[in-house]
C-alpha cells in the first residue's frame, strides 16, 4: 500500500498547462490531417513526428544527466511496448486520415476499456467497478458520435459504415494497441524513467513507421512528403505540436505536481472537434455532438476517480 497522501486539488497554473497539453495532442492531428490533405502520407508523419520528438528527449535526457541503465525485464518489453507504440501511431493517424478527426479521436478514446481487458487477460486482474459501469456509457456516447445507424448522415446504416468502416476499425486498433502497451507499461516497467521509457518508444515507432514505408503495409511503397505549402506546415505543427507537448510533460508537470489529474488531458477531442471545424471546415450533427460529450464525460470521470 503506498502512503503517498491524497491528491490535492492542482494549482491554476498545473491545470492550464494540463489544457495546452491536451489542446496541443489535439492540434497535432488536425495538423496531421491537412498533411494528409496535401501529398504526406502516414508513415512518412509518423517517421518525421517520432524521430524529432525522440531527438529532444534524448537531449532532455543529456542536460538533466538520466542514467540509461536498464534492468533485464526492461529490456525485454521496452521494444514490445516501442512495436504496440508505433502500430497505435501508425493506426490513429490512418484514422485521422479517413475520419473527421475529433471523431478518430473519440474511437480512439475507448481505450480505458481495452486496457481493462487487456489487464484481464494477461494478468488476471478484474476491472474496477466504476469501469463496468462507465464502459455502457462510453459504446452508447461512441455509437452516436459515430453515427452508426447512418440516421444523421441520412445513409443509412450500411452507406454510413461503407463511408466510415475502415476509418473507424484503424481507431479502435489504435485503442486496444495503445490498451496493450498501458498495461505492459504498467507492469513491466517498474523503476525505469519515463523519459527514458518515452526515448525508446519514439525510436521504435519511427522504425515501425520505416518498416510499414518500405513493405507499403498502408499504400504505395515508399515515403510520400507534401506537395503543397499547407501539407509542409501541417507535418512542420504536427511534429512541433507532439514534440512540445511531450516535452511539456516529462519537464514541467512534474514541478507542477499534477500526479493523478492527467485525465483532464482526455478533454482533447474537444478541442480536435472545434479545431477541425476552424481550420478543416469539419463539423458534425448535434446528436454525434452528444455522443462526444458523453464519451470525454465518462474517460474523464474514469481518470479522476482511479487516481483519486
Amino acid at each position: 500500500m503506498s502512503t503517498q497522501r491524497p491528491t490535492r486539488a492542482i494549482s491554476g497554473a498545473a491545470f492550464a498547462t494540463l489544457l495546452l497539453i491536451a489542446f496541443m495532442m489535439g492540434a497535432n492531428h488536425v495538423a496531421a490531417r491537412l498533411a494528409f490533405n496535401n501529398g504526406a502520407d502516414v508513415v512518412t508523419a509518423v517517421i518525421v513526428r517520432s524521430s524529432i520528438t525522440a531527438l529532444v528527449i534524448a537531449a532532455i535526457l543529456l542536460v538533466q544527466r538520466v542514467p540509461l541503465a536498464l534492468q533485464p525485464r526492461h529490456k525485454i518489453f521496452l521494444p514490445a511496448i516501442g512495436l504496440l507504440i508505433g502500430v497505435q501511431s501508425l493506426c490513429l493517424y490512418s484514422a485521422v486520415a479517413r475520419l473527421p478527426v475529433a471523431l478518430a479521436l473519440l474511437a480512439f478514446n475507448t481505450y480505458p476499456l481495452w486496457t481493462a481487458l487487456w489487464d484481464r487477460v494477461f494478468y488476471q486482474r478484474r476491472p474496477e467497478r466504476t469501469m463496468l459501469l462507465a464502459s455502457p456509457l462510453i459504446l452508447l456516447g461512441l455509437a452516436l458520435a459515430l453515427d452508426v445507424l447512418g440516421a444523421a448522415s441520412g445513409l443509412g446504416a450500411s452507406g454510413q459504415w461503407a463511408r466510415m468502416g475502415v476509418g473507424v476499425a484503424f481507431a479502435l486498433a489504435a485503442a486496444a494497441s495503445f490498451g496493450v502497451a498501458l498495461v505492459l507499461t504498467q507492469h513491466e516497467t517498474v523503476g525505469l524513467d519515463g523519459r527514458v521509457r518515452t526515448l525508446s518508444t519514439m525510436l521504435m515507432a519511427a522504425l515501425v513507421a520505416l518498416l510499414a514505408g518500405q513493405l507499403g503495409v498502408l499504400g504505395p511503397a515508399g515515403f510520400h512528403l507534401p506537395t503543397a505549402g499547407l501539407g509542409w506546415l501541417g507535418l512542420l505543427l504536427l511534429t512541433f505540436l507532439y514534440g512540445t507537448a511531450f516535452t511539456i510533460m516529462f519537464t514541467v508537470l512534474p514541478k507542477l505536481g499534477v500526479a493523478g489529474n492527467s485525465a483532464i488531458m482526455n478533454v482533447e477531442p474537444v478541442f480536435a472537434l472545434v479545431l477541425a471545424w476552424a481550420v478543416l471546415g469539419q463539423s458534425i450533427a448535434w446528436m454525434q455532438m452528444l455522443g462526444a460529450l458523453m464519451v470525454v464525460a465518462a474517460v474523464v470521470a474514469l481518470g479522476l476517480r482511479k487516481n483519486s
